[in-house]
């Protein structure tokens, strides 16, 4: 696995983009970056195995590497599912393909490069939009959302993990010094975490709990939850 540099610089920051650099050492980057991410993985394949049907279809929209895919098509392997990723970056998916081909999964692991709120995924059992949401424009985030509950089967489930924001402004502070922290046990600089932070402005936007949950609900699903979080990291199951 290549080990995240990208922002050991003193130049300064570009924007963020999910561009050849960033797929080269992303698997490193999600490992450093994100609280507990394999830990969620699983918690998910329990709540799809509970939740989905023999040969349903599952989406991973935003799929990157293909990580989360890769995961689930192993622990769910006696369901009969098909899995779909769907990813606007290329270098994300030649990462991915690549992935599927070596654990021998690409002949149950299908890839599509799209823009993920251009997808069709009639009838799909289940859609996974993690880390994803927070990166599309907060004016569109409601109609997204509506799109999935309607492409969804009836009793299928969105699994949509979040970075989020507190409302209480103190508690805020405290869950990013927190976050802040936790990126510096794993070995980034104070220099790489302040320039990631400025090429992520703008760019990655996220909004509270409540808010995420009353956008699920609005969209139409019947019944929502968290199911982890990790002080401003938020995991939530919808139901339609």
């Amino acid at each position: 696995m290549a080990r995240d540099t990208l922002f050991n610089t003193k130049a300064a920051a570009e924007k963020f983009e999910f561009n050849e650099r960033v797929a080269e050492v992303f698997d490193d980057m999600l490992d450093r970056s994100v609280p507990f991410y394999k830990q969620v993985i699983e918690m998910t394949a329990e709540l799809l195995g509970r939740s989905l049907l023999a040969g349903d279809a599952v989406y991973d929209l935003g799929c990157s590497t293909g990580t989360t895919l890769l995961y689930l098509a192993r622990m769910l392997e006696s369901m009969d599912l098909k899995f779909i990723g769907v990813d606007n970056s290329r270098a994300m998916l030649d990462k991915a393909l690549r992935k599927a081909e070596m654990f021998s999964m690409a002949d149950r692991i299908f890839f599509i490069e799209q823009d993920i709120t251009r997808a069709d995924f009639s009838g799909a059992g289940g859609v996974i939009l993690n880390y994803t949401l927070q990166f599309i424009k907060p004016s569109a985030r409601p109609g997204f959302l509506k799109d999935i509950n309607n492409g969804l089967r009836p009793g299928g489930v969105l699994i949509l993990s979040e970075k989020i924001v507190n409302q209480d402004k103190e508690f805020n502070e405290q869950f990013l010094g927190s976050y802040h922290q936790y990126k510096k046990r794993r070995g980034y600089s104070e220099l790489e975490i302040a320039n990631k932070r400025e090429a992520l402005e703008n760019v990655l936007i996220p909004v509270s709990v409540q808010e995420n949950m009353d956008m699920l609900l609005q969209a139409g699903f019947s019944r929502t939850t968290t199911f982890f979080q990790w002080f401003n990291f938020v995991s939530i199951i919808a139901c339609k």
